[in-house]
């Protein structure tokens, strides 16, 4: 049996983290990261994870963020919390007076998903940026709040143009009967989405890309969400009911079993 994670394990470079290195994300916040469950020290598409920081540290900082050094990093976070199963996160960093990324792993608890069908409140807001995955996120939280206050789970972001882009924290994929439709639209590309849709690809199972306004959502005949902690059936868009397709929901599922997991 595995020990369980710390409430919260914090490195920076490889060492733990002082109140000096804590200084960082808490005054010069501007960075990116990446989100993971770990299982047995491995992760499912940790590839995507490491291209994803790499093109993030490139374009906001100029520079590649080495993806085996990641992987050390993330080793050693976890050999420091004395963990092989957590939620762990990867931000990377460039301080006012440094000339290198600095790289902050923590480790928590691991996440357990439970799989329950989601209800999600429609917001007029489209995030800038979207493909940058960065902390601080002021609308999404907002929006997140007013959402489960309003009795839903989680917001549905929706573009000045009325079209459906993705959740609060998550992407959304329909089913129109034959194909898993994803929202063409500007949006983060989720790692579990991107699993998903190249495991989809792999089994000749169609998956699309088209553009979903929010006025026509009610034609499919289902929805789901996805995010580093798994996937989620959707049983009400705003006032509009959605059937949980168990066909649906066990396909997706199993493509996303298969996806090969990587080692830390």
């Amino acid at each position: 049996m595995t020990a369980p994670a710390p409430d919260l394990h914090v490195e920076f470079d490889g060492r733990p983290a002082t109140a000096e290195d804590l200084r960082i994300p808490a005054f010069a916040g501007y960075g990116h990261f990446t989100a993971m469950q770990v299982r047995d020290r491995a992760v499912r598409g940790l590839s995507l994870h490491l291209d994803r920081l790499d093109s993030a540290n490139r374009e906001l900082f100029g520079q590649p963020l080495d993806g085996e050094r990641v992987r050390e990093l993330i080793g050693h976070a976890l050999d420091g919390a004395g963990v092989r199963d957590a939620s762990l996160r990867v931000h990377g960093f460039l301080p006012p007076d440094s000339t290198a990324t600095v790289v902050m792993v923590t480790v928590r608890e691991p996440a357990r998903a439970d799989g329950a069908p989601r209800s999600l409140m429609p917001v007029p807001f489209a995030r800038s940026v979207p493909h940058i995955k960065r902390p601080g996120e002021f609308c999404q939280t907002y929006y997140g709040q007013q959402a489960r206050r309003a009795g839903f789970d989680e917001a549905l972001l929706i573009s000045p143009g009325g079209m459906v882009t993705e959740g609060a924290i998550t992407n959304i994929a329909f089913w129109d009967g034959t194909s898993v439709v994803w929202p063409d639209a500007p949006a983060l590309t989720g790692i579990t989405m991107a699993l998903l849709e190249s495991g989809l690809a792999r089994t000749d199972r169609p998956s699309v890309r088209r553009g979903v306004p929010l006025d026509a959502v009610a034609a499919y005949r289902a929805a789901f969400v996805t995010n580093s902690q798994g996937i989620a059936p959707v049983h009400r868009i705003d006032d509009i009911p959605f059937t949980v397709d168990e066909g649906l929901m066990k396909m997706v599922g199993q493509v996303y079993d298969d996806s090969p997991r990587e080692t830390v």
